[in-house]
């Protein structure tokens, strides 16, 4: 009996310091979908702002992780998944979830966002599987092929400064337009173009 209540959370106590870093940066992440969602139920600006802030604090603790995982010697292949994982919850999903709250909601926005996360998921999982290929003697990777998820962070920084402009919902720049009877914002190009450059291979970005 007293075994079998040694085994429970096992799995939290192998966690590292940079691996509960990794989940912070997941933490934040989903806090920024929910702040969002609640937004669009309440309306209230605040809870929005929250869900603006709450990315690039994400983008910080993704930073800090390696960095921990490198100065205690815990790097791991569960690390390396818990990092994707929490990636693409604060870097592709929350992005793409405030696009859409703040009006890119037409069915062809709504295209393009799916397209946004699903170039943010390949991104991640290309680099997983190329990460080895890439990396030096010491096991450092020196670049990255196509940009890095975190980089959404501008385009969360973006909607931000359109929000503090009031240029959302129907003021949304460029407008709007009609495609095949669904709605189109020519906006949400930038969703696209971003999502584009992280699965391209011939863009090399250098990993400090």
């Amino acid at each position: 009996m007293a075994a079998q209540r040694r085994r429970h959370f096992t799995l939290i106590r192998d966690f590292s310091l940079a691996d509960l870093i990794t989940l912070a940066n997941g933490f934040a992440g989903t806090g920024s979908i929910l702040a969002t969602l609640q937004y669009m139920d309440t309306r209230d600006r605040r809870i929005l702002w929250l869900a603006f802030a709450l990315p690039p604090l994400a983008m910080v603790l993704d930073f800090l992780d390696g960095r921990v995982a490198r100065w205690r010697h815990r790097a791991s292949p569960l690390g390396r998944e818990l990092d994707s994982l929490a990636d693409l919850i604060s870097f592709g999903v929350a992005p793409a979830v405030l696009a859409f709250a703040v009006g890119l909601r037409g069915a062809w926005d709504a295209v393009v966002l799916v397209y946004f996360v699903s170039c943010g998921l390949s991104r991640l999982a290309r680099y997983n599987v190329t990460a080895e290929e890439l990396a030096d003697e010491s096991g450092k990777v020196k670049y990255f092929e196509g940009t890095p998820i975190p980089t959404s962070v501008i385009l969360v920084a973006f909607l931000a400064l359109l929000t503090w402009y009031d240029a959302i919902g129907v003021n949304l720049p460029l407008g709007r337009i009609r495609i095949l009877g669904g709605a189109f914002h020519p906006l949400v190009l930038v969703f696209a173009v971003s999502g584009s450059a992280m699965i391209s291979k011939t863009l090399r970005i250098p990993k400090w």
